[in-house]
């Protein structure tokens, strides 16, 4: 297949984003002194700038390459709340599965940058688990999209933030097998192993370790293999793929296995690059099956997203230019 008939068959995908999302602020300064209330840098503000960042980033990267997303999570009734969906609606994202509610703040990290250097991190947010009226609110929605058939992959998207609990997870897994949608997960630490059943399972290899309770001293294929092996005892998925920071990914299911580096780039910010991962990932494994080309797509998307400031969505022509350049036959 070309390239550019894959990303062609992005636009028919059809794509549900179900997990925790967030406001990034950024507040862009300079620093010429030192304060004198205290050893601290007196950072002046030259710009703020706010984007949507956790899965309504994932949203955005698989908007940017095409597909018809819808996105499910819950905001508090606040200004950075309204912010968010209206930064979502503004690219084309279906927003009518996010829940505004009183219960909880919208999560907001607000990062000040100098000369391209993070100097703090302030976030606002509540991260106890919704209540079962929210939780079942979300069911509804998730299923009414399901029935009209058009659903073809559902990602979810964890960041420990209350919206993804077990019980919401098996529920929602249930409805993916009940109208064969493919299922895709970013998962953390608190529920790593509750995602039974799902069709790619893509954690980084620092929250395998932790979840697991391993130490891994090489990252070599067989070393990687055995952790693919041990996920699978409780997982049951079908295919691993495992970030492993500069070293590129991991993948493997039950044909294949292998590892695919990354290539040299000048590396700016790695926030959201695992967003971009689990976005390109999922919709190249929807339409083709093909685990080798999932991970080789996603790794180069992630590479990019790496070169740029802060939290990005991927470029669709500039991927497909590379990807063109370094595999000039196509998906071959």
């Amino acid at each position: 297949m070309e390239w550019s008939k894959l990303f062609s068959n992005f636009q028919s995908c059809e794509v549900l984003v179900l997990g925790d999302v967030m406001l990034d602020t950024y507040w862009w300064g300079h620093v010429d002194r030192i304060s004198p209330e205290a050893p601290v840098p007196v950072v002046a503000v030259d710009k703020k700038e706010i984007r949507a960042g956790g899965a309504a980033n994932v949203a955005l990267n698989v908007r940017a390459l095409g597909a018809v997303v819808h996105m499910i999570s819950i905001v508090g009734e606040d200004e950075a709340g309204d912010e968010l969906i209206n930064l979502l609606q503004q690219q084309g994202i279906q927003t009518n599965g996010i829940i505004q509610t009183t219960k909880r703040r919208t999560t907001n990290k607000t990062r000040i940058i100098s000369r391209n250097q993070h100097m703090m991190r302030l976030d606002e947010e509540d991260v106890f688990d919704v209540d079962s009226e929210d939780s079942n609110s979300l069911l509804t929605h998730i299923e009414s999209l399901f029935s009209a058939g058009k659903i073809k992959v559902l990602i979810f998207e964890d960041y420990n933030k209350g919206l993804l609990t077990e019980q919401l997870i098996q529920h929602v897994l249930d409805l993916c097998k009940k109208y064969h949608v493919i299922t895709t997960v970013d998962p953390k630490r608190k529920n790593f192993l509750s995602y039974k059943g799902v069709d790619v399972f893509k954690p980084n290899l620092k929250e395998v370790k932790d979840a697991l309770g391993i130490w891994v001293d090489q990252v070599h294929l067989a070393a990687l293999e055995e952790v693919h092996q041990q996920l699978k005892q409780h997982l049951q998925h079908s295919v691993s793929l495992i970030t492993l920071s500069e070293k590129g990914v991991f993948c493997k299911d039950d044909q294949d296995a292998f590892i695919i580096p990354s290539y040299v780039r000048n590396i700016a910010d790695v926030s959201g690059a695992g967003d971009t991962v689990i976005a390109v990932a999922s919709l190249v494994y929807a339409l083709t099956k093909d685990i080798k080309w999932m991970a080789e797509i996603a790794n180069v998307a992630a590479g990019q997203v790496c070169e740029e400031v802060g939290t990005v969505a991927v470029n669709a022509d500039r991927l497909l230019d590379e990807l063109q350049n370094l595999y000039p036959n196509g998906l071959a």
